[in-house]
Formats: structure tokens, C-alpha cells, sequence
């Protein structure tokens, strides 16, 4: 499915977060109940649905939206459970996800086929109907004219479409099952989706991909949005990715005021922390690699990558860098400069919110949030860059960090400090994007073909920047990413970085 676009699902989305941002910031706990069990009737007011059959399906789906979009899981289908059912466990400060991250709202599922040819109107009854001579179970037929496949019999083997010179037959899959590049969409016993956690990542493709909207993600935004009203001193990071997220006129000057404006205490770039990565995985490259010690490195920025090779690749565990990812390395960075504060990453990916989650993460990074629940934090605080007009300045970070935003751009900037600070060394860069594309240059590096070799990783086709977290086309954020990046004043980042150790 095309990404940036505003179709009615996005808008949808985007309804739910701003009203449960509005309860969060606006309800007293003698009325938080109720505003929030009120919010589907809001968002589908009177007695017409405005997207689906029923305006009870309506309702019951965008309940469980809200449910989501708390921290909590979905209700029993077969037992009564009211909306705000366990909103005291968690209207809290220390709420971390609670596994699985992706979940299929059943009640939203259409069922789609997972694998099906069916022939369609295109079809003109041709007298050579070459699907017939190719289909090697004789499954299709000629019937009034027209080509019938008996389904029970075909073996999706494809040969017919190939050869129809009308392309009449269309192959049907599942979309979030095809954005999955690990397979861990199956079906439950009734033919809808249904999410393997033993094999999700958790990259949110299959999220982004779902045109019925029947994958979500939990969300941690209501437990921000509570601790910014009580008054927490909490610190925000903004992930490389975010230039041009809110729009155009919303610059970094901008953006940075606006947070300051919804009640953080500051605001720094990511990419600082990427700086870090990249001086240090440098040198780990220079020294290890490049010395014959280990025979490749595998980049360790994208929770998504490196939960693959975790899952499917162990025997290559211990070649991921064990340099701090930027989100952590950043968070570091300020709970040493501000040790009573708490920290929240604003950035663009779904598996974010699992790695902060992790033990050894959760003391430095307290919550997360993508840029689409961000842009409903302003709208719900009535913030509008076109009229916006504080500013602040920010500039934490050197052209080679703010480059990691896009498939390359971590391997790009580590090859820019590899060049300067140990000049002669021998380079060989690879770098791939989607899970599919990962698994194979994984089994291709197993086999000892890729010897010598840094290898870059992206769980999302496209980089940070197609984050299932983002509001804007992929190539528009990756035009804007390399244009930022381009225009820093530093490029790279001082050899000296590699040697903070943020313990």
C-alpha cells in the first residue's frame, strides 16, 4: 500500500490518538472513565457507519484502538469486558509493553485469502485460452465462455496468470502477510490474520500494509501525555527521521520549541548518539574486522535487524556491534547531564518500543512514541507550525549522524569515519533494507561469502524513514533526510567520540 498518504484509515488512526490525547490531558480521574469510554461515539457520531457495514462494528473496533492505544491488550471475544477495563494498571508512570507489540483486532480482520488465482472480469473466453494447456492439475476450465479455476485442486503454482494475454487472473495474498519478510502471519481457526510472536520482529510492515486497518501497535503516549500533566521533568530525543514529519514549515527550531511548548524540559537530536555509533563502529571495523580478527560486523541501530538475526542467525549474534544503538547511546547522554529527568524517544519505528522495554534499557529510555502519535499530541494541544512561530535552536549533531535516517546511511557515515581516521584501511560496505533482503545477505554472510565485510541492516524497505511510525511519503523523508544531512556545518564526527563509554 502506498505510504503517506491521508486515505480514511489514516485519518481514522489519527481520531483516536487525538481524542484519547485530549482525555489524557483534559480528564480529572473522577471523569477519565467515562470521556474515554465515550470516545468511539465520538469518532462515529449518530446512527450511519462511515467506513464499514455496521456502525456497532464501527464502535467495537475503534474500542479496541483505544485499548491499544493505552498499553493494553484486547478484550476476550467472548467475555464482557468494559473499554477502560485495567486503565488503573496502567494511568501510571512506569508502564512498560506488555508482549505481543502487533496485534490483529479480530473484529476488524476481513479474512483476506493467503494465497488464491481467481479469474477475473478481464477475462474474454479466448479460443487459445493458454491457462488450460499450462495448468499442470487441468484445474481450469471453460464455463460460459469464460475460464473457472476449481480451487480445491489448484496448487497456486502461477503458470496460468503468466501466460494470459489479458492478464485476467489475479493473484490474491494477504497484504500484510506479503510485507511480512519472516512469514509470522498465519491464520486462526476462522481464516483471519493472525500474528506468530515467536517469529514477529516487530518492524510493523504488516501494520502499515493492512488496508482494513486490523493490525495495531500498543502505544505508551497516554502514560507520557499523563507524567507531562502531573508536571515530570521529562526530556525528549528526536530520532534522525523526523525532518518533515509535521509538515514543512515545522524546522527543527520550530519542532524543538513546540516540544518545549507541550511541557518537556529539553530536546536533543538522535543523531547524536548515531555520532557515537559511527566513530565507534569504526573503530571496532578498523580493528577487527579489517585485521582479519572477526571476519564480518553487523550494524546494531535497527531493533528489527538485530532481532532477526537473534531469532533465525544466532550462530551470528556475536557479530552484531555491541556499540550502544543511537536511542540509548543518546538517553545516556542526558541522564548524565540530567539525572532526575526521564527521557522519551520520539522517533519512527514500532520496534523502538520493544528494545526500550529491554532491562538493560529501561533505566535510560522511559518511553516511546512514533511521529504519527506525536502529530496527534499537537493537534490535540492545538499546535499548528503554519502558525507557529517559537523557536529554539538545535544542533546536537554532524551530517555523518543525521544520514542514518535513510537504508545506507549508517554504513555511509561509518565509511566516512573509517576514511578519516584510519585512512588506507581496505572497505567492503554492504548494506540491504526489508526483512527479506536481510535473511538472505544473513544466510549469504553464514556461509562465508561476505568475509571482511561491515553489513548494514534496515528491517523497513527504505530505512528509518519508512518507519511504521511515519507520516510522510518514504522518498519525500529520504530527500529531506539526505538534504539536512548535507547541510550540517559538521560532517563528521571527532575520533575522541569512540572513546565515551556510557556505562
Amino acid at each position: 500500500m502506498e505510504r503517506g498518504l491521508l486515505t480514511p484509515l489514516k485519518q481514522l488512526r489519527r481520531q483516536v490518538f487525538v481524542e484519547l490525547a485530549r482525555v489524557a490531558f483534559e480528564s480529572g480521574r473522577d471523569t477519565i472513565k467515562d470521556d474515554i469510554e465515550a470516545i468511539p461515539y465520538k469518532i462515529t457520531p449518530g446512527d450511519k457507519p462511515l467506513y464499514r457495514e455496521s456502525i456497532w462494528r464501527e464502535r467495537a473496533i475503534c474500542s479496541e484502538r483505544v485499548r491499544l492505544a493505552m498499553g493494553l491488550s484486547l478484550r476476550p471475544e467472548d467475555a464482557p469486558v468494559h473499554l477502560t477495563s485495567g486503565l488503573s494498571g496502567s494511568d501510571i508512570a512506569d508502564k512498560y509493553y506488555e508482549p505481543p507489540l502487533m496485534q490483529v483486532i479480530p473484529s476488524a480482520c476481513a479474512a483476506c485469502a493467503p494465497n488464491r488465482y481467481k479469474v477475473t472480469d478481464n477475462c474474454r473466453g479466448c479460443v487459445a485460452h493458454p491457462c488450460t494447456s499450462v495448468c499442470p492439475k487441468q484445474c481450469i476450465s471453460i464455463v460460459g465462455g469464460r475460464a473457472v479455476i476449481d480451487e480445491s485442486k489448484c496448487i497456486k503454482c502461477g503458470k496460468c496468470k503468466s501466460v494470459c494475454p489479458y492478464d485476467a487472473i489475479a493473484h490474491q495474498t494477504r497484504p500484510c502477510a506479503e510485507a511480512c519478510g519472516v512469514k509470522a502471519i498465519e491464520s486462526d481457526d476462522l481464516g483471519r490474520a493472525k500474528i506468530n510472536a515467536d517469529k514477529c520482529v516487530s518492524c510493523g510492515m504488516c501494520m502499515v500494509n493492512c488496508p482494513f486497518g486490523a493490525i495495531a501497535d500498543k502505544s505508551q503516549f497516554f502514560q507520557l501525555i499523563r507524567a507531562l500533566r502531573r508536571g515530570d521533568k521529562i526530556i525528549a530525543e528526536v530520532a534522525p527521521s523526523y525532518v518533515g514529519q509535521f509538515g514543512e514549515q515545522a524546522t527543527p527550531s520550530k519542532l524543538k520549541a513546540a516540544l518545549m511548548e507541550l511541557g518537556f524540559c529539553d530536546v536533543f537530536e538522535v543523531a547524536l548518539g548515531a555520532d557515537m555509533g559511527a566513530a565507534t563502529e569504526a573503530e571496532h571495523y578498523a580493528e577487527r574486522v579489517a585485521s582479519g580478527k572477526q571476519p564480518f560486523m553487523l550494524t546494531s541501530c535497527c531493533p528489527a535487524w538485530a532481532m532477526l538475526i537473534r531469532h533465525y542467525f544466532p550462530e551470528s549474534a556475536d557479530k552484531i556491534s555491541n556499540t550502544l544503538t543511537p536511542m540509548v547511546a543518546t538517553a545516556r547522554t542526558i541522564k548524565k547531564k540530567y539525572p532526575d529527568h526521564r527521557v522519551v524517544f520520539i522517533g519512527p519505528c514500532a520496534a523502538k518500543k520493544l528494545e526500550a522495554s529491554r532491562r538493560s534499557v529501561r533505566s535510560d529510555v522511559d518511553f516511546v512514541i512514533t511521529f504519527e502519535e506525536l502529530s496527534a499530541i499537537f493537534e490535540a494541544r492545538g499546535i499548528d507550525f503554519s502558525r507557529f512561530e517559537k523557536e529554539a535552536e538545535m544542533n546536537d549533531a554532524t551530517g555523518a549522524g543525521r544520514g542514518y535516517a535513510v537504508a545506507g546511511g549508517v554504513a555511509g557515515a561509518i565509511e566516512k569515519c573509517i576514511r578519516e581516521y584510519y585512512p588506507g584501511t581496505e572497505l567492503n560496505i554492504q548494506h540491504v533494507e526489508g526483512l527479506e533482503d536481510c535473511r538472505k545477505i544473513l544466510l549469504l554472510a553464514k556461509m562465508g561469502r561476505l568475509d571482511g565485510s561491515l553489513i548494514e541492516g534496515m528491517g523497513c524497505p527504505g530505512g528509518c524513514v519508512a518507519g511504521a511510525g511515519t507520516n510522510i511519503p518514504v522518498q519525500k523523508a529520504a530527500v529531506l533526510v539526505k538534504k539536512t544531512a548535507d547541510a550540517s556545518a559538521q560532517k563528521i564526527p571527532p575520533k575522541e567520540l569512540a572513546e565515551i563509554q556510557l556505562d
